[in-house]
């Protein structure tokens, strides 16, 4: 296990193992998730590519049914 000091301001420096792992970088943005009494720290995602197949959706529907639903939508105005 890593560790580190918190600094009268709170602030930790995050081991350099740890950052290489993470690919984090100087100058990039963290989160940090408290969970089940941990907390985890994850590199804030800068790419919206990146956050592909994050999300799923219960269900589906093919640009077709999407096409018709903006017209329907859009007669009902």
């Amino acid at each position: 296990m890593k560790t580190s000091l918190v600094t009268t301001k709170g602030q930790v420096t995050i081991p350099a193992s740890v950052r290489h792992q993470l690919g984090i970088h100087q100058g990039d943005r963290v989160g940090f998730v408290y969970e089940n009494g941990k907390v985890v720290i994850l590199p804030v995602i800068k790419d919206i590519k990146a956050a592909f197949g994050l999300v799923s959706a219960a269900q589906s529907a093919s640009l077709d049914d999407m096409e018709q639903a903006i017209q329907s939508r859009g007669s009902e105005l």
